[in-house]
């Protein structure tokens, strides 16, 4: 009986320790600003047909310089998974979630679909980052090619 309480009250104990180091990663990921929630779906197939609600990743975004750093939220690596560089990303279109994607992606998402050095990605995001992200995007320093849907 004591032994059963003792696992149980390690359980417990670990349990609240991993949520709080969930807690504590996204305080200092947004702790130097300029973060956004934002779904994504990597290397996405260009005959897709309907959209499907698989593949999205539900994450949090940071701008940094001339980059998007993507995080994972249910991860408790400290570095991004994804690097968007400005100068690589070219906007292909933007529209609403279709299908299964309404209940794969948070509501009143909008989805950008975009290429980056090649590869096809998709961005899902509220209507007020999206607008930040292509401020951010047409911000880019003279010279540099900048393609914005």
């Amino acid at each position: 009986m004591v032994l059963a309480l003792l696992v149980s009250g390690a359980v417990v104990v670990l349990v609240l320790l991993g949520l709080f180091v969930f807690g504590l990663r996204r305080r200092l990921i947004q702790r130097s600003g300029g973060t956004f929630d934002c779904s994504l779906r990597w290397n996405v197939p260009e005959d897709e047909g309907e959209p499907s609600g698989k593949g999205w990743i539900y994450g949090v975004a940071r701008y940094n310089g001339d980059c998007v750093e993507w995080f994972r939220v249910f991860s408790y690596a400290p570095r991004p998974r994804r690097i968007l560089e400005r100068s690589a990303i070219e906007v292909v279109e933007r529209r609403t979630p279709q299908g299964e994607e309404e209940l794969a992606l948070l509501s009143d998402s909008v989805v950008l679909v975009c290429r980056h050095s090649g590869t096809r990605l998709e961005l899902a995001m509220s209507e007020d980052a999206l607008t930040g992200f292509l401020a951010w995007l047409e911000a880019a320093p003279p010279g540099q090619r900048v393609n914005v849907a």
